[in-house]
C-alpha cells in the first residue's frame, strides 16, 4: 500500500485546490513513467520518463523555459529551450553517470519512432551515490524504453521509483514527488503540475508547512544516512508543467518561482548543489508545423501572479510528497537513508499547530 500524502495527514500546503490526481498529469495530456533498479546490495537506481502532452514533442514542441538556482548538476538540452523557446522531446530523469545513456535511448526513442529524427533530449540528473553503485552504470537503454512504455497519466508512483530510487532529501529518504494546483476560473481557471525529484537539503534546515521540523527530528531520533559532519546539500530537478498560455520567458518566470518552493522547505542551493528548473506550457500547440506565420496567445502578464502562487505551493507540496512517499533504504556499503516517521512528524506539527490536533 503506498503510504499517505501530505493531504492524508491533515498537512494542507499554501493555498488554493489541487487537481484530481494532486499531480503534474493534471496538465491534460503529461505523462510520468518509471523504470526502478533494485538488485542485490548495492544497485538503487532507476529512470523516469516525463512526456510534455499527448502528442510527439518532435512534431508538435511547447514552449519552455528553464532557471538554475544553483549550477552543480545537469540538464542537458537547455541551450536550444533556451534559444528557440521550445521543448522538442520528453524528459528523462536519472542519476548522475548515467545521464549519458538515457539522454542516448531517448534519442533512439526518436529515431524509432519518426525515423530520420533529430533530437536534442532533455535529461536531469541527482546524485545517488550515497545507496547506489553509480559507477557501476546499471541503468541501461531498456530501462528508458521500459520508463516511456509506462508513460501514462492519472496518479504517479512517488517516493523511491525511477529516477528518485536512490535519492535522499534533507537526511531522510528522498526521491521522486508531485502536486498540483488548479486555479478557479476568476483566475483563468489554468491547472499547474510539478514534480520534482529531490535529493537535496540538510536535514537541520527542513521546513513543513514553515515549522522548523528538521530541527526537532535530529539524528538521535532518526540517523542520518551519512556521518553529521559529511557533505551534504545534494541537488533537485523541477519540472513544472501548465495549460495556461504563456510564451517562452513566462515560462522562464514561472520556473524561477519553483525555487521558492525549494526554499520554504528550507533549500538553500548550496555550492555542491544542482537546482534546476524546466517550466513548459501546453496552452499554445501546432508550434512544429511549416507555416510561416502563426498566431499564439498569451496571457497577460498582468494576471500571471496566480500561476507564481501555484508553483510556489505545488513545488512546496511535491517535496514534502516525495518526503512522505519513501520508505527506509539500505543500500551499498550499508548505508541506510531513514523514512520520516510520520507519527513524529506529525507530533511537531501538532504542537506548532500546523495541522489538527485530532
Amino acid at each position: 500500500m503506498p503510504r499517505p500524502r501530505a493531504r492524508d495527514l491533515g498537512i494542507v500546503v499554501g493555498e488554493g485546490e489541487p487537481g484530481p490526481a494532486n499531480a503534474i498529469t493534471d496538465v491534460s495530456g503529461v505523462r510520468v513513467g518509471h523504470a526502478t533498479l533494485i538488485e542485490g546490495d548495492d544497485v538503487r537506481t532507476g529512470v523516469t520518463a516525463v512526456f510534455p502532452h499527448d502528442g510527439d514533442p518532435g512534431d508538435d514542441p511547447v514552449f519552455a523555459g528553464a532557471h538554475r538556482l544553483n549550477g552543480n548538476g545537469e540538464l542537458t538540452g537547455l541551450e536550444w529551450v533556451r534559444e528557440s523557446g521550445l521543448l522538442t522531446t520528453p524528459v528523462g530523469l536519472t542519476n548522475t553517470h548515467s545521464v549519458g545513456v538515457v539522454r542516448d535511448a531517448l534519442v533512439r526513442h526518436a529515431v524509432r519512432t519518426k525515423g530520420d529524427a533529430w533530437s536534442l533530449p532533455v535529461v536531469g540528473e541527482t546524485w545517488d551515490g550515497v545507496l547506489n553503485d553509480v559507477n557501476g552504470f546499471h541503468v541501461r537503454g531498456a530501462h528508458v524504453d521500459a520508463a516511456i512504455e509506462a508513460a501514462a497519466g492519472g496518479a504517479v508512483q512517488e517516493g523511491a521509483v525511477g529516477g528518485g530510487t536512490g535519492m535522499i532529501c534533507h537526511g531522510f529518504k528522498g526521491g521522486i514527488g508531485t502536486a498540483s494546483r488548479a486555479l478557479p476560473a476568476e483566475d483563468g481557471g489554468w491547472t499547474v503540475g510539478v514534480l520534482v525529484q529531490a535529493n537535496h537539503g540538510r536535514r537541520s534546515r527542513l521546513r513543513i508547512e514553515g515549522v522548523p521540523v528538521g530541527e526537532h527530528l535530529g539524528p538521535e531520533l532518526i540517523p542520518l544516512p551519512t556521518r553529521p559532519d559529511g557533505p551534504s546539500g545534494g541537488s533537485i530537478i523541477v519540472l513544472v508543467a501548465t495549460d495556461a498560455p504563456l510564451l517562452p520567458h513566462q515560462c522562464e518566470r514561472l520556473a524561477q518561482r519553483a525555487t521558492f518552493g525549494i526554499a520554504r522547505t528550507g533549500g538553500a542551493g548550496e555550492n555542491s548543489s544542482g537546482d534546476l528548473v524546466l517550466a513548459w506550457s501546453t496552452g499554445n500547440r501546432g508550434l512544429g508545423d511549416e507555416k510561416a506565420v502563426r498566431p499564439v496567445n498569451m496571457l497577460a502578464n498582468e494576471r500571471i501572479d496566480p500561476l507564481f502562487y501555484a508553483v510556489i505551493d505545488a513545488t512546496e507540496e511535491a517535496i514534502v510528497n516525495a518526503l512522505l512517499a519513501a520508505e527506509t533504504m539500505t543500500g551499498r556499503g550499508a548505508a541506510t537513508a531513514h523514512r520520516v516517521d510520520t507519527d513524529l512528524l506529525l507530533q511537531v506539527l501538532r504542537r506548532r499547530g500546523a495541522v489538527d490536533s485530532g
